[in-house]
């Protein structure tokens, strides 16, 4: 006991003597590094711990300082990732771990997976926990936007009552309202102080048929990832994959078609690949119009134990080629990447003491734009040209003059899409964006086809995280960004597409924005006349 008692004074004094020098205008590396020292401790505290000590005008001018990731806000969004108990998947994949003791396709050693298991699977105890993380490391959550991310094999495989509770718990837990069924809990997301902004699910192409996106609509769903992982038939009867090239066509057409945003997860390294043919993967996943995916995931294929790849590997049936050739892949994806496409995540949360073989550094991402520099050139992806980001990395401030317009048309999924953006000229940086879509002649939604519509499906102004109602004069949201893309959007919805109806998929927290504009709701959507 008194040992314990001895152990807390010393880390309040750490802590208490850190924060005096962070006053005093040292960077937050060289205060830990010389207090420590000092102390002779072979640890050094947190900066959650650091700001646990700080008292509430200290914590003022400390937050920008020790918040710790300010990457998670730096798009304007918080994302809290939930993940389902492990459940039966119809999927047969030949690399995919988990599946017993962890949800398929993951190894329970990811960081979401760990959040999960700690909190038993409970999805209203997962979000709840990682909203009070949040709050610890130093972000405003408190009329905050949150995005829901549920992750763990096929959710769309499950019964429709278990599908309907897990939304409906989350939705509880951002709300703080226990509601009574999973329309009310959708209501309640509509005005509650933190506003939840979209949901996406994951899932496989042969699970994104109409009924399924309806379902995913439902649900209140805004964006799907799908597992494409490569575009050649032979490879998908290779691993084991269960569906087919044709399945992801429908897939990607279907989603786009009911206002869903798309995310592709592509594998490079799968057996039957090469770089070669990677290479050729993104060319045809950016640029056949069959495709062409809002935002992309790339996981290189990982060799774990416990898969039939590790056993085809053991036998010499498999051999990933080497990290400066998936380097080079990725890169060259890179290069020739579309403006409106934005690259997510590179590279899985799996710890290195896990992968057999396949790519085991944890900075795939920085190798990839180290190359790029090297050579002189630059990523275009929309990840990489946010404002926040932008700013972040040293580039200059732009003045309200140097943002322009933008506008790019393209041929997609039987439909056609326009990126509406405000960007500097040299579109170096990038404010905001609407994402809207004339759709195919084949969308089944009644809503989007009932008379010559067109759809937003996706809004965003991007810039750090500025909580809903506040105005802050060095950021970017909430400056008049939104209001000029959706005219704008509506302007080109009269004039080129001699549309009659505007309809929004919008997240459940973000519906009152658009009735301020005249839209009203009309089913899962929102819409207005032209």
């Amino acid at each position: 006991m008194i040992i314990a008692e001895r152990e807390a004074d010393l880390e309040k004094e750490v802590c208490r003597e850190i924060i005096r020098l962070l006053l005093e205008g040292r960077r937050i590396e060289e205060a830990k590094r010389l207090v420590c020292s000092r102390y002779g401790l072979k640890f050094v505290p947190s900066n959650v711990k650091i700001m646990s000590y700080a008292s509430s005008s200290e914590k003022e001018k400390l937050v920008h300082v020790l918040r710790k990731k300010s990457s998670r806000s730096l798009s304007g969004i918080l994302v809290v990732a939930v993940m389902t108990p492990p459940l039966p998947c119809p999927g047969e994949c030949i690399y995919c771990p988990g599946g017993v003791s962890s949800p398929k396709s993951y190894t329970g050693h990811e960081p979401a997976t760990l959040r999960a298991t700690e909190n038993y699977y409970d999805p209203f105890l997962q979000v709840k926990s990682r909203l009070e993380q949040f709050k610890r490391m130093g972000h405003k959550v408190e009329g905050g936007k949150v995005k829901l991310v549920i992750m763990g094999g096929t959710f769309l495989a499950s019964s429709e009552a278990f599908q309907d509770f897990f939304v409906k718990r989350c939705l509880d837990a951002i709300t703080g309202v226990t509601s009574s069924s999973l329309d009310e809990a959708k209501e309640l997301a509509e005005k509650s102080k933190i506003r939840n902004v979209g949901i996406t699910i994951e899932t496989r192409p042969d699970y994104c048929k109409e009924h399924h996106v309806d379902r995913m609509l439902q649900l209140g769903a805004t964006k799907v990832e799908l597992g494409v992982q490569t575009v050649y038939d032979e490879i998908y009867s290779l691993i084991r994959r269960g569906h087919s090239v044709d399945d992801v066509v429908e897939a990607f057409r279907v989603a786009k078609d009911a206002g869903l945003k798309v995310t592709a997860h592509i594998m490079p390294n799968l057996p039957g690949s090469t770089p070669e043919r990677d290479i050729e993967i993104f060319r045809t996943i950016f640029y056949d119009p069959r495709f062409k995916p809002d935002s992309l995931k790339i996981y290189p294929c990982l060799v774990l134990e416990g898969t039939k790849l590790y056993d085809m590997y053991k036998r010499g049936e498999y051999e990933p080629y080497p990290l400066e050739n998936v380097v080079e892949v990725i890169a060259q994806a890179k290069k020739m990447i579309p403006y409106w496409v934005r690259i997510q995540r590179i590279q899985r949360d799996i710890p290195a003491r896990l992968i057999v073989a396949g790519v085991k550094k944890s900075n795939l991402r920085e190798l990839v734009l180290k190359k790029l520099e090297s050579e002189g050139s630059n990523c275009r992806c929309i990840r990489c040209r946010e404002i926040g980001r932008y700013m972040r990395k040293g580039g200059t401030p732009p003045s309200p003059d140097e943002i322009k317009l933008h506008v790019e048309k393209y041929n997609a999924s039987e439909g056609e899409d326009y990126f509406i953006s405000y960007e500097t000229e040299d579109r170096r940086a990038l404010v905001g964006f609407i994402r809207m879509r004339a759709p195919s002649e084949k969308a089944h939604r009644p809503e989007v086809s009932e008379k010559c519509s067109v759809i937003i499906r996706e809004l965003r102004v991007y810039g750090p995280l500025v909580p809903v109602g506040e105005h802050l004069e060095d950021a970017w949201q909430h400056k008049g960004y939104g209001e000029r893309l959706l005219a704008d959007a509506e302007r080109i919805a009269r004039e080129e597409c001699d549309a009659k109806k505007i309809l929004v998929l919008s997240g459940l927290g973000v519906k009152e924005y658009y009735y301020k504009y005249g839209y009203e709701k009309d089913g899962v959507y929102v819409s207005k006349g032209l």
